[in-house]
């Protein structure tokens, strides 16, 4: 009894620090700013398996809410994937110990990834990473390894490991398996090729980040400008290539070059809501870099137009609405801004 009490307390007290339940309600909390830390707690729970009472449902029920946690991710409702893919990762594993098949696990694990990078949660990237290659890699599915490859090679880039982020990525990239594959295949190596050119931007290559690059652009260019891999890596095609380029010319020191990338952009054209507010908010990024205080914050209030979760929940963002607030004169528009993102004024 004495332990049941203590963990009721622990999960009390947890629950409150994000203010929100630890167990999905199926309502996402009032305050968009603390939606990152309720997914990444939620996130972080059904990883470590707590909460394993949860009934898990068939395997059709599984894949329809699979596509509604996609659509969640590609739409910015992160109070609503923060209930459906911590229960997807409990029902993945529950279905894997009996003998189902990896996929869904995977995929789901892949998604996990994605968000916790956004998020910069680092540590539970790492995990979520190396179990989405594991399950790729139970399931002998080519494309789900190469993603949950490139997803390795994201966050070792993000611990400035760049020759070995550059060799994940490449490796992968030339994997026999990827190279005799169909559309979907080339297209994930034009992913993996983008991932080595980000590499070699925050290397400081910026000759080799082109060359990179200019070879996504071709595979681009080769497989006829659709959108592949939407639900996969966040979709791939020409804009989404001239989308990378944004942020790599940006990380490479060159932010008037990334802003001439941009305006090459519709972000119209851009396959989904959460592309769009990345688009807006890499602008925003180069005119920070540049000293264009007034443009970064239009851009800002741009992405927050198409995305207020994502923008308002992103580190990222409150990193640079934080730089705006210290290094210049305080307007209302920042200001208000900085209320919704969660950083004090």
């Amino acid at each position: 009894m004495r332990r049941r009490q203590l963990l009721t307390n622990l999960a009390v007290t947890a629950a409150a620090a994000v203010s929100a339940p630890i167990l999905p309600s199926g309502k996402p909390p009032v305050n968009e700013a603390a939606l990152g830390e309720v997914l990444v707690a939620r996130l972080r729970d059904a990883m470590l398996g707590l909460h394993h009472e949860i009934a898990v449902p068939s395997g059709t029920v599984l894949s329809t809410d699979l596509s509604r946690a996609l659509t969640d991710f590609h739409t910015c409702r992160y109070g609503s994937l923060a209930v459906r893919l911590p229960r997807l990762i409990h029902a993945g594993h529950a279905r894997t110990a009996s003998g189902d098949d990896c996929v869904l696990l995977a995929r789901s694990y892949l998604l996990a990834t994605r968000m916790l990078i956004k998020l910069d949660e680092q540590q539970l990237g790492w995990m979520a990473a190396d179990r989405a290659r594991q399950s790729a890699e139970a399931a002998g599915d080519a494309l789900l390894v190469a993603e949950a490859a490139r997803q390795l090679a994201v966050l070792a880039r993000k611990a400035d490991w760049h020759e070995q982020a550059m060799s994940i990525a490449l490796t992968a990239a030339d994997h026999p398996g990827l190279r005799g594959g169909g559309p979907d295949h080339a297209a994930e190596r034009g992913l993996l090729i983008q991932s080595a050119a980000y590499t070699a931007a925050r290397a400081g290559d910026t000759a080799g980040m082109r060359e990179l690059t200019d070879e996504a652009a071709a595979i681009a260019k080769e497989l006829g400008g659709t959108i592949l891999l939407r639900d996969h890596g966040g979709g791939f095609n020409p804009t989404t290539v001239q989308l990378h380029r944004i942020s790599a010319e940006n990380s490479a020191g060159d932010p008037a070059t990334a802003l001439v990338a941009a305006r090459a952009v519709a972000p119209q054209s851009l396959p989904s809501v959460e592309r769009r507010a990345r688009y807006y908010t890499d602008i925003a990024a180069a005119y920070g870099r540049w000293g264009r205080r007034d443009d970064c914050i239009r851009a800002l209030l741009a992405a927050e137009h198409h995305a207020p979760e994502e923008t308002h929940a992103r580190p990222a963002v409150k990193s640079l609405v934080s730089g705006l607030l210290v290094s210049g004169r305080t307007t209302t528009e920042l200001r208000g801004l900085a209320a919704r993102v969660g950083v004090l004024t």
